[in-house]
């Protein structure tokens, strides 16, 4: 056998393998997204649901009127500070698990993983109990005499922000830690060798050679913040808006299809163009493939 006859063997076999996915995903994921982009041209008349249009005044409406476009910035405020706080919070233990040598590292994973096996809307009622005017929180600052008057935490961003992040850490350190491992342990030794401090073994070494991990772990953090539902909606209440709970509302309580498609194709634009900036910008600084 030649060697290109093996290599087109080769790509044969691949494509075999990844044919059955590809084409579960573009059933499942593409044809519903193709339908909701056709309904949200349509015209919505109230009486009649949904009329048959070719318009594009549902994404005039949400550009031109502030209150929306308020909800989209918001949306994009939350998940970047969820996941510069993840990646701040996140480093370090990825760090120590990657380089831990303990026999109970495993066990250490594990913690980190268990809070996945919850649902978000089981977290987000906990954060509830913790957070309320009378919850764990508000109790032990008044028990401690750090505070007169419970703090109102729940049904503000703060409140969000913590429900988003305590969702979102596990992912940034599971991301981290695996590329952490792969980079070899004498190469911060040599650094040392030649005299680097930790800091500057961290910025000069270790920064540049875990940013494949930094910058996956930052995406998968800022689109799981950027689509967030449950969390903002019970921690934020009924009158914090986040896109996710934006579109909710459209499809199920104003019954507006067309312009609930709109804002749902609006928020999945936002999410590639700004996480596909970063990337790029992120690359070409460190040259990451």
């Amino acid at each position: 056998m030649t060697p290109s006859s093996a290599q087109a063997q080769r790509g044969l076999t691949a494509s075999l393998l990844i044919g059955p996915a590809t084409v579960f995903v573009a059933v499942s994921l593409l044809v519903p997204m193709a339908i909701l982009f056709r309904y949200s041209l349509n015209a919505f008349v109230p009486g009649k649901f949904m009329v048959d249009a070719l318009t594009i005044d549902n994404y005039i409406k949400f550009f031109t009127d502030p209150y929306y476009s308020s909800v989209l910035l918001r949306t994009v405020r939350v998940a970047t500070v969820c996941t510069v706080v993840c990646f701040v919070l996140g480093f370090p233990l990825a760090y120590v698990l990657a380089r831990s040598q303990s026999r109970f590292k495993n066990l250490l994973v594990i913690l980190v993983v268990l809070p996945l096996f919850v649902g978000n809307a089981v977290r987000a009622a906990g954060w509830m109990v913790s957070l309320g005017n009378k919850g764990a929180f508000n109790q032990l600052m008044i028990g401690l005499g750090l505070i007169d008057q419970p703090i109102e935490i729940m049904y503000t961003e703060a409140a969000v922000l913590i429900g988003i992040i305590a969702v979102n850490l596990p992912y940034m350190v599971l991301t981290l830690q695996g590329v952490l491992e792969g980079i070899a342990r004498s190469t911060e030794e040599a650094a040392f060798s030649l005299g680097a401090t930790p800091l500057v073994m961290a910025r000069r070494i270790l920064w540049p050679l875990a940013m494949p991990g930094i910058l996956a772990g930052s995406i998968l953090t800022f689109i799981l913040a950027m689509n967030a539902y449950a969390t903002p909606a019970l921690l934020g209440g009924p009158k914090f808006q986040m896109m996710g709970t934006l579109v909710y509302g459209q499809f199920s309580q104003q019954n507006n299809w067309p312009f609930g498609g709109a804002i749902s194709f609006i928020l999945m634009s936002a999410t590639l163009v700004l996480t596909s900036v970063s990337q790029m910008l992120i690359a070409r600084r460190y040259h990451v493939s």
